[in-house]
């Protein structure tokens, strides 16, 4: 079966490409998309320090372009994940009336790694450490999506 998964993060220009990146290389198979909850970088490419990050672990952001995550998406895509809290909230603030496709936290697909989100590198400049997160949580999605 092909899923069809959604990535969200802010500004979809760090962690969320980052995630559809390292999923994608993961699970080619599957349809992937990235989009973030403000329109703040619509067009731009992922976020340079990201890109050099991921470009180390062989994972190409290169083509990847921001778009801002829309109502339509609910019935796009057959899960929806987002990088935090506040994420998740943006999300379900546009859910259409009836929709039931789930929402769910990346980090819930890698309890072992004990948090409840992706910190955003953007501001903690961690980019390694977010990758770290990323690569393990999207095993566990790989994984849940098999069985």
């Amino acid at each position: 079966m092909t899923h069809r998964i959604l990535f969200v993060c802010l500004g979809n220009i760090c962690r969320s490409p980052a995630a559809e990146g390292a999923f994608r290389a993961r699970a080619p198979h599957c349809i992937t998309d990235s989009a973030g909850t403000s329109g703040w970088h619509i067009g731009d490419p992922p976020y340079g320090p990201m890109q050099a990050a991921a470009r180390a672990r062989e994972i190409d952001l290169s083509g990847l372009r921001a778009r801002q995550f829309v109502a339509e998406d609910f019935d796009s895509f057959d899960l929806i994940i987002g990088m935090d809290a506040d994420n998740i909230r943006n999300i379900e603030e546009l859910r259409p009336a009836g929709n039931e496709t789930p929402v769910r936290l990346l980090t819930d697909f890698a309890p072992e790694l004990g948090t409840d989100h992706v910190p955003d590198p953007y501001y903690t400049r961690d980019f390694d450490g977010a990758l770290d997160l990323i690569e393990a949580a999207v095993a566990g999605l790989d994984a849940y999506l098999r069985r």
